[in-house]
């Protein structure tokens, strides 16, 4: 065998591993962010991700049947990180108000953070329609559910009203943070005072 033939030979590319169904399935929920991050949500579709990914379309379509799908899962992501970093905190906080205050703001303003300005434009999107709305309320009920169970020593059984007004704070702060209207530091201590003050009133039996 010549020189040049195993030259030849020991420069040829392995073989591409196949990637397994979960392994794909991340693959293009990366992808998928990648794109809204640098496209945008509007430009989000599945040939479009297809494309992206470098792979044919009918895997995309297998794995997410419609736009709609894929943006579900979207979301359903950036609620399994957001669970994620919370328990975490959670488990490493002072059993205090303060303590959970803190958890709580911290973990929801980090996790938008992280996802970066692209998670605003999937949440709107989820609006858009009915089925995805629901996927969308469903997860904020959990995460509501979470912070009464968290809260409850300190203030008895919050009512739903001051969890939504608590959501809606959380959501507006840190998306003004994602886009750089404050920092991520005001975002959290703006969110962690409205909460502790949530807290005050229904303890003392105001309307919270």
């Amino acid at each position: 065998m010549s020189s040049a033939e195993t030259i030849g030979q020991a420069s040829d590319p392995q073989p591409r591993r196949r990637l397994s169904r979960q392994e794909r399935h991340r693959q293009l929920v990366d992808v998928a962010w990648q794109v809204v991050r640098e496209e945008g949500t509007e430009a989000l579709t599945l040939p479009r991700l297809a494309e992206r990914a470098n792979i044919a379309k009918p895997v995309v379509y297998d794995h997410f049947g419609t736009r709609s799908g894929l943006l579900a899962v979207l979301y359903q992501d950036f609620d399994a990180r957001q669970s994620e970093i919370m328990d975490a905190a959670f488990q490493a906080s002072e059993p205090t108000l303060e303590g959970r205050a803190s958890v709580i703001a911290s973990s929801y303003v980090d996790c938008v953070l992280f996802q970066g300005r692209e998670i605003p434009g999937v949440i709107a999107s989820l609006a858009g329609s009915p089925e995805l709305e629901e996927i969308k309320r469903e997860y904020q009920a959990v995460f509501m559910e979470k912070c009464r169970t968290m809260l409850a020593p300190f203030a008895g059984d919050i009512a739903g009203a001051g969890l939504r007004a608590m959501l809606g704070a959380a959501e507006a702060l840190s998306y003004a943070a994602a886009t750089g209207e404050i920092t991520a530091a005001q975002a959290q201590a703006e969110l962690y005072e409205t909460i502790v003050a949530m807290v005050a009133r229904n303890a003392r039996g105001g309307t919270p």
